[in-house]
C-alpha cells in the first residue's frame, strides 16, 4: 500500500517537473548591442510567428561581453548579437560561443558570411564620399588612394579604434600585406583635415561642408540621408559624391551585423529558431527596409536609397579573416598615430 502512494505521488509531481521546462522553450533572452529602434518591428514579428517570448537587455558591446563573462555558467543569456567582424570575433576568442549546426543557416548564409560559432545576417558596405566641388571623383576609385598626395590635408575620418576601421585595415592586410596596409595608414594619417573625431554620420557632413574633401562611411549612414525628409539633409547629399571603392579589384569592404548562440544558453532550441528566423525571407528584407542594411542572404528588397546607390562588387574575404586580422590592424593604426 505504501509503494502504490509512493508511485502515485511521483506520478502526480511529473508534470510540474516538467512544466518549468515547457514554458522555458518558450523564452529567448537576448543580449544585443544593435541599437536601432526599427528593430523593434523585427522581434515582435519572431514572437508572433514562433510564440517565444524575447527578453531583451541592450548596451553596449563590452558591457555585454563583460556582463556574460561575470554571469558564467548561470547567465540567462541565449544569444549575443552585435555588429562588426571584430566584435563578434571578440566574444569568440573569450569562448562564449557554442558552434551552431542548422542545414537552414549554412544554406541561407554564404560561407564568406559565417563561421562555425557565429553568422552574419546583414551587411553594410564601406565607401568613399568625396566632396564634389573639392575631390574628383576619378581620384579616389580606391581606398589606397586616400593615401595619395594629391589629397593632402582632405581627409576627415572617425577614430582608428573603431571597430568600422579595424575591419577595414583587417580586410587591407589580408589584400596588400602588414607592410603595405602599414604605409597606407601612415599615407592617410598624413592627409588628414583634422584629427579624428565623431561617426560616419560626421564625417559626411565635414565633407558636404567642405571642411575636408573625401571621408569613408558605412553605407547605411547614407541610406539614412538619402531617405531623410529633412531638406537640410537632402542638400547635404547633393554635395557629395558616393565612390564604390576597388571595383577593379577586391572590391568594396563589407562590414556585417550578426550573432551566435552562447555556450550556457538555457534556452537553446529557440535560440537556433531565432538564428534561422534571422536568416529568413521576411527578417532578411526587414534589415534592408527597417535599416538600410543589404542583407546576407539572397532575397529581393526594395530600398530606394540602396537602389539609388547601384550596384557593386563587394569584397568577398571570410569575415573570420577580418576577425583574426583585428589585433594586427589596430596596432598598425597605434603606430601611424592614427588615435
Amino acid at each position: 500500500m505504501n509503494t502504490s502512494r509512493l508511485l502515485l505521488s511521483l506520478i502526480a509531481l511529473l508534470p510540474l517537473s516538467a512544466a518549468p521546462a515547457l514554458a522555458q522553450d518558450k523564452v529567448l533572452n537576448l543580449y544585443s548591442a544593435r541599437h536601432y529602434q526599427t528593430d523593434e518591428a523585427l522581434y515582435s514579428n519572431f514572437t508572433r510567428q514562433t510564440g517565444i517570448k524575447i527578453n531583451r537587455i541592450e548596451a553596449k558591446e563590452d558591457e555585454l561581453l563583460e556582463r556574460i563573462r561575470n554571469e558564467g555558467v548561470n547567465s540567462p543569456a541565449d544569444i549575443f548579437l552585435t555588429v562588426d567582424a571584430a566584435r563578434l570575433a571578440k566574444a569568440d576568442e573569450l569562448g562564449l560561443f557554442a558552434p551552431v549546426k542548422s542545414k537552414l543557416l549554412e544554406a541561407r548564409i554564404p560561407a564568406n558570411l559565417r563561421s562555425p560559432d557565429w553568422f552574419a545576417f546583414s551587411t553594410r558596405a564601406r565607401v568613399i564620399v568625396a566632396n564634389r566641388e573639392l575631390v574628383k571623383t576619378e581620384e579616389v576609385q580606391n581606398y589606397e588612394d586616400l593615401a595619395g598626395p594629391k589629397l593632402k590635408g582632405k581627409v576627415c575620418s572617425r577614430s582608428g579604434s573603431h571597430p568600422y576601421n579595424i575591419s577595414l585595415m583587417a580586410a587591407l592586410i589580408a589584400h596588400l600585406g602588414e607592410a603595405k596596409a602599414e604605409e597606407w595608414a601612415r599615407g592617410v594619417v598624413a592627409n588628414f583635415a583634422r584629427a579624428p573625431k565623431g561617426g560616419d554620420t560626421d564625417q559626411i557632413k565635414a565633407v558636404a561642408a567642405g571642411e575636408c574633401g573625401v571621408a569613408v562611411s558605412n553605407t547605411y549612414y547614407l541610406a539614412r540621408l538619402l531617405r531623410s525628409e529633412k531638406p537640410e539633409d537632402r542638400r547635404l547629399m547633393e554635395r557629395i559624391a558616393i565612390v564604390w571603392p576597388n571595383q577593379k579589384s577586391f572590391g568594396a569592404h563589407i562590414n556585417i551585423s550578426g550573432g551566435g548562440m552562447l555556450k550556457t544558453a538555457p534556452n537553446k532550441e529557440s535560440a537556433v529558431k531565432f538564428l534561422e528566423y534571422l536568416a529568413g525571407d521576411d527578417a532578411q528584407r526587414y534589415f534592408a527596409d527597417g535599416n538600410n542594411e543589404w542583407p546576407a542572404a539572397s532575397v529581393t528588397v526594395k530600398n530606394p536609397a540602396l537602389e539609388a546607390m547601384g550596384k557593386f562588387k563587394p569584397d568577398s574575404l571570410p569575415v573570420s579573416t577580418l576577425a583574426k586580422n583585428a589585433v594586427s590592424a589596430q596596432r598598425i593604426y597605434d603606430r601611424a598615430g592614427w588615435k
